[in-house]
């Protein structure tokens, strides 16, 4: 069995996969948040730390790249493999973002499937070194479009199809379409990898049993909420607060290298805590008093207390979720 980390903006960065490779049971791969791809593609410095190999020591990091033009993403793609020598590189076919679909890119390119058919010929063909998994929702509009959209797939090498079973109006609401993934499932063409919904040992007991020969699973929000999530799936294990404190005391000190301000620092950690204190009893007033926190004493009194005051729970279900930035 194959165990990846999904790409979330804002949360799985080359800081938060270092300090989780760590701590917890490791990942055979980690998904960038997307770089977009644009006409002279330069990376900035946040994009070179999450593809350069300094920065990931030790990982297998597979780039993600957003695009609806070829070139583009071919040029993109270059320079992750000559400069930092990534040979395999990620589709995002999934983003369901307004501001994303709205310019036919992420999940808003499946509206598309002509141009997408080309795009796909394109790319393939101008990168034949290198190797091009996808990421994807099962359609745009409605599930009746996956069959199409799948026939495209299937027409390419795609190393692996990473499967999150929604469309693109379902956003992270709803029930996965697992029959859509069955289509896909059954027809055994192309490599196929799960996403969705996986907050449990029981969420992943029942989508294993249903698909026994599915080899490969991505876990984004249930991994993010509860960092032990695959220890326990894969090792019997069960990591325990002292494990989580250390866990996020070191993601904690690296940002506090990284950025300049309290402010920056303190932003990045609510965002992981939007997740991860929905793992404890009764978090609500410490969540309230980590959201306010405007210095670092204060916030570290908020968590201390959590910790301390606070059990950690493995029910947690998709339900009570916030909006994650999925790539």
């Amino acid at each position: 069995m194959k165990d990846y980390m999904a790409p979330m903006e804002g949360i799985t960065n080359h800081v938060y996969r270092s300090a989780y490779h760590k701590y917890y049971h490791p990942m055979d791969k980690y998904f960038t948040p997307f770089l977009s791809a644009k006409p002279d593609k330069k990376l900035s410095f946040k994009e070179i730390c999450e593809v350069s190999p300094e920065t990931n020591e030790g990982l297998c990091v597979i780039p993600q790249i957003l695009a609806n033009d070829a070139d583009d993403f071919i040029n993109t793609a270059r320079i992750l493999r000559d400069k930092y020598g990534h040979k395999e590189i990620n589709l995002n076919l999934g983003c369901p973002s307004g501001t994303v679909t709205a310019k036919g890119k992420g999940s808003g390119f499946l509206a598309f499937p002509l141009k997408l058919d080309r795009f796909l010929e394109r790319i393939y063909e101008g990168l034949p070194d290198m190797e091009i998994s996808i990421k994807t929702r099962v359609g745009f509009d409605e599930e009746e479009e996956w069959d199409a959209l799948f026939f495209i797939y299937e027409k390419y090498p795609v190393k692996e199809l990473i499967i999150h079973p929604r469309i693109r109006q379902d956003f992270y609401k709803n029930q996965p379409r697992l029959l859509a993934y069955q289509k896909a499932y059954v027809r055994g063409t192309l490599p196929l990898c799960y996403n969705g919904d996986i907050y449990t040992e029981a969420d992943y007991t029942r989508i294993s049993q249903r698909f026994p020969d599915t080899e490969c699973f991505m876990y984004g929000r249930g991994l993010i909420t509860d960092p032990g999530l695959v220890s326990r799936i894969r090792e019997g294990s069960h990591p325990g607060k002292e494990r989580l404190a250390a866990f996020h005391e070191d993601v904690y000190i690296r940002y506090q290298k990284l950025l300049s301000g309290e402010k920056n620092v303190l932003f990045r950690m609510k965002e992981l805590w939007s997740y991860m204190g929905l793992s404890f009893t009764n978090y609500e007033k410490y969540l309230k008093k980590i959201r306010k926190a405007q210095h670092f004493k204060d916030y570290q009194a908020a968590v201390s207390s959590l910790f301390a005051e606070q059990e950690l729970i493995s029910n947690i279900t998709g339900d009570t979720q916030g909006e994650e930035s999925w790539n």
